[in-house]
């Protein structure tokens, strides 16, 4: 089982660092437009919605690392 759980942790850590990338490169293209928009527009941006899309994203597969380590030191036990 510890074959199996190995792996996954790995492709949740990689997720992990895509998501937060994503986050941050949406983060800094919604400054840059920002800083252009009419002042008078209101709602979130299409780049803000996905910057939040992607940390929430994170926060799922940082989560679901964790639980996936406990399952792994639960059966090294």
């Amino acid at each position: 089982m510890n074959y199996l759980l190995v792996p996954i942790i790995a492709v949740l850590m990689i997720l992990v660092v895509v998501s937060l990338v994503r986050g941050i490169v949406a983060f800094i293209n919604g400054t840059k437009e920002d800083l252009h928009r009419d002042p008078s527009a209101t709602g979130p941006t299409p780049n803000q919605i996905l910057q939040n899309k992607m940390m929430f994203n994170r926060i799922k597969y940082q989560a679901a690392a964790v639980l996936v380590c406990a399952l792994l030191l639960a059966m090294a036990r």
